[in-house]
């Protein structure tokens, strides 16, 4: 879909937003890059309440961002990063890679633990999601995002990384082996999406469509997609954090906008699969995988039958285990779609040992 096609769409879905001085995403306060891992800035606790901007002004990350001025088809944009170091000797580097509804700084106790065992880590916001750049006119690929990434590679001088995706991350993980084994060190997949092919059996929504659904969420329907989907009815008050953003935007200025960028981004999911290449991956590869877990693109559009035979993760991940050839399956029992934040102290052991391994002297 061309410009002038979004560029009509938008002007109609948005009207009321077109002469707005509000609308356009404000560019946010960037500010150097963390050099040790000592350096721990108190982090606010994110109230789901408050309205956000498309570029989250005023939404402060666990550790200081930086950016990199790139182009996404013929466009001026940003990518918001952070890149947290150990004190001492560096290791190796961890590239975190965020899913769908979240954004780089869901990480954080993750690249706690990483840069306390002496490994750099680096957790970009892809462009469309967190404080990076939301074009609406544009069309969004796992391919630009992997060129998007290996350029901020670059930028930091880095390699090689060991690449670690989660949920919609690890489509985008997979992608970036596929094209640049190389400079893949590692890969791991924690509960990713995209282990099944929704295009054999769910119909087809359009963007029009889903951009309306999205503008059209109400900010309780967050948790109850997070409630179902992620955590099997089981909610904890430690993920309230991870609503933030999601019903930060739904309350804020940038709604619309937000719900354009949110069904670009799921036409990308639903129509670039990459499981069928996983026989192609060539490097070691962790897949972590929480049993409970039950997430899958369009589950409300097909029939209970149907639905039924969606997100079986357990299976799932048994198939995607088989099809890598060098892969190790870690199953997480009573864990959902996050076993990062539900179960950290599970998930962490297991990964810590493979990235070990992957850059053992």
């Amino acid at each position: 879909m061309g410009p002038m096609r979004f560029g009509l769409f938008f002007a109609l879905l948005l009207s009321a937003c077109a002469s707005d001085p509000v609308c356009p995403p404000p560019t946010p306060q960037l500010t150097s890059a963390v050099s040790g891992a000592e350096h721990e800035p108190p982090v606010p606790t994110p109230t789901a309440h408050e309205g956000l901007n498309a570029r989250l002004s005023g939404f402060d990350y666990p550790f200081e961002v930086q950016a990199i001025e790139l182009s996404m088809q013929g466009q001026p944009v940003e990518m918001v990063y952070m890149d947290v170091r150990p004190a001492g000797e560096v290791k190796g580097t961890v590239l975190l890679l965020h899913g769908k509804n979240f954004s780089g700084a869901y990480w954080e106790r993750t690249i706690r633990v990483l840069v306390e065992a002496g490994y750099r880590a680096i957790a970009p916001d892809q462009i469309g999601f967190g404080k990076s750049s939301k074009p609406t006119d544009v069309t969004y690929s796992f391919h630009e995002m992997t060129r998007h990434t290996l350029a901020l590679l670059d930028h930091l001088r880095v390699e090689k990384a060991l690449v670690i995706g989660h949920s919609m991350g690890g489509m985008l993980a997979t992608r970036f082996a596929l094209t640049a084994p190389a400079r893949t060190t590692g890969l791991v997949l924690m509960n990713p999406i995209g282990l099944e092919d929704w295009q054999r059996v769910v119909p087809y929504a359009s963007i029009e469509e889903t951009a309306r659904a999205e503008a059209g969420r109400e900010p309780g329907a967050v948790k109850a997609y997070m409630l179902e989907s992620y955590f099997a009815g089981q909610w904890d008050e430690a993920y309230d954090p991870l609503l933030a953003i999601q019903v930060g935007w739904l309350r804020g200025p940038d709604r619309e906008r937000m719900a354009l960028v949110s069904a670009l981004t799921y036409e990308m999911i639903f129509t670039q699969p990459v499981l069928h290449e996983f026989p192609d991956l060539a490097m070691p590869t962790l897949l972590i995988i929480g049993q409970r877990d039950r997430t899958a693109v369009g589950k409300g559009r097909v029939s209970a039958e149907v639905r039924a035979t969606l997100g079986d993760y357990p299976a799932l991940g048994r198939a995607a285990a088989a099809a890598i050839p060098d892969a190790e399956l870690v199953e997480l029992d009573d864990v959902g779609h996050v076993p990062q934040f539900e179960a950290f102290d599970r998930t962490m052991p297991p990964l810590l040992e493979f990235i070990g391994a992957r850059y053992a002297d």
